[in-house]
């Protein structure tokens, strides 16, 4: 039934087509409009624009990306129904009445952002074909899959410009300030994010790559500390923010440095910790022009603070899941110092609270990205003057990454249990398998397995479970 479901799909491409022609032909509108379109009420046609688009580009399309990595089924139907969704989204913020808008940078996207949607359009409705099987299809494959892979990256730029359009934020004046805390309030949301992939799903990964989490975490601090080492200062007079974020860079580079180094030979450690720490104590005592700003600065800096605290938590108290025995190097050492494969925990509880406790750090730091990207002086002042209090403005943030996290973990969650991954999360744990026979323990349907101590030594303990042929 799912097969016939998506035959209808060609059918998109010449409707597409049809609808370009409108859509790329609409003049966006300069610098002759009147105060009293700039400021008229915003129509429902806009609403249902916005409402719509952020639908389909926030849930629908990121859940067709993780189908169609676990190549499911329902890739295909559920993309085609985005699809179809975001072109009639399109015509609707082409047709919307009410308030008006000057050319902007959302509007220039909503036009180009056609070329990858047709682009990927065309590559699927090609796949689905089967032809040129060994020829051009594994070209079309790999690039299907890597347009797939930045969809959510555009669509999260699309959604910060369309917000920025029609809250009118982001001036000449307020431009630089923008620039500053949206890209390093959305490195912070991919930080959390990249982080709950490789903690909470990502295990078996790290392990074959033979690095640490700490080793991706340095790595990525030292690298965005040498950018914004060079970036925060732009000539004349050095400020008191100039110096606080170019020490911010420096702090970041060469604390990222020694996370590296400290994190050879798979070893774990907790500099990446410190600096969030570090961080958000310099965030929270940044001074700034409103006490709401204030206010809402020294919240993002505490924020950041106990999710520092939180990843060294879970760094010193909290092992990662125990490795396969198959992956486990022979040592005499039941306890290896590489803190990648440690014993399996005797109470059969702590993996479950570990699992639990990975999630604090990476929502911390999503909710600390939010807060950052909602700190600026001009949507401060809009809040000021709607009367509107730092406790309620906060809490709103928090509300807001808690429903970001929620759809990040869905995700995850969705990637682990569909399409080719499925019958594996289905599988009772093996605790013996020789010549196709298999000897399950249906009390523990963790994926995780641990090798045997060499007091046990046997294959029937409930706390040691083996997946091999013999």
């Amino acid at each position: 039934m799912a097969a016939d479901s998506f035959l209808w799909t060609p059918l998109l491409l010449p409707l597409a087509l049809a609808w370009i022609v409108p859509v790329l032909a609409h003049e966006h509108h300069g610098e002759d409009l009147t105060e009293e379109q700039l400021r008229a009420p915003v129509d429902a046609i806009l609403w249902m624009h916005i409402a719509l688009q952020a639908i389909v580009w926030g849930f629908i399309f990121p859940v067709g990306m993780v189908l169609g990595l676990t190549r499911s089924k329902w890739h295909v139907p559920v993309q085609s129904l985005a699809f179809a969704l975001t072109f009639g989204g399109i015509i609707l913020g082409h047709a919307h009445g009410g308030r008006q808008f000057p050319s902007s940078v959302h509007s220039h996207i909503g036009s180009w952002i056609l070329v990858p949607i047709l682009a990927q359009l065309c590559l699927g409705i090609y796949l689905k074909l089967h032809i040129h099987e060994r020829t051009l299809r594994p070209y079309a494959v790999r690039a299907h899959g890597i347009l797939g892979r930045i969809w959510p990256i555009l669509g999260w730029v699309q959604c910060l410009f369309g917000v920025i359009t029609l809250r009118g934020f982001c001036g000449e004046i307020g431009a630089g300030q923008c620039a500053a805390h949206y890209i390093m309030g959305s490195a912070f949301i991919a930080y959390g994010i990249i982080m709950a992939l490789l903690l909470v799903v990502g295990d078996n990964w790290i392990r074959r790559s033979g690095r640490s989490p700490e080793w991706w975490d340095s790595w990525v601090i030292m690298l965005w500390g040498i950018v914004n080492t060079f970036t925060e200062h732009h000539g004349g007079e050095w400020s008191a923010k100039d110096m606080q974020h170019t020490i911010l860079g420096i702090l970041w580079w060469a604390g990222g440095a020694l996370g590296i180094f400290l994190s050879r030979n798979n070893q774990r450690n907790v500099v990446p910790g410190v600096i969030i720490i570090l961080t958000g104590w310099a965030m929270s005592d940044h001074a700034q022009a409103l006490m709401l700003s204030t206010k809402v600065h020294s919240m993002f800096g505490y924020s950041l603070m106990l999710a520092g605290f939180a990843r060294i938590l879970e760094v010193c108290f909290i092992p990662l899941p125990p490795s396969p025995v198959s992956e486990t190097p022979a040592s005499d050492d039941n306890d290896s110092e590489h803190t990648l494969a440690p014993s399996a925990p005797k109470d059969a509880a702590k993996p479950n609270a570990a699992r639990a406790f990975r999630h604090l750090p990476p929502f911390l730091l999503v909710a600390s990205g939010l807060l950052f990207m909602s700190a600026t002086d001009e949507e401060l002042e809009a809040v000021h003057e709607e009367g509107m209090d730092h406790v309620t403005y906060v809490l709103s943030m928090y509300s807001i990454a808690f429903l970001f996290y929620l759809v990040t973990v869905f995700l995850l969650h969705l990637y682990s249990t569909s399409g080719r991954n499925a019958s594996s999360a289905q599988q009772p744990s093996v605790v013996f398998s020789v010549e196709g026979i298999e000897l399950s323990d249906s009390t523990d349907t963790s994926k995780w397995y641990a090798p045997l101590s060499r007091e046990e030594g046997g294959v029937g303990s409930s706390a040691c479970t083996w997946r091999g042929r013999g």
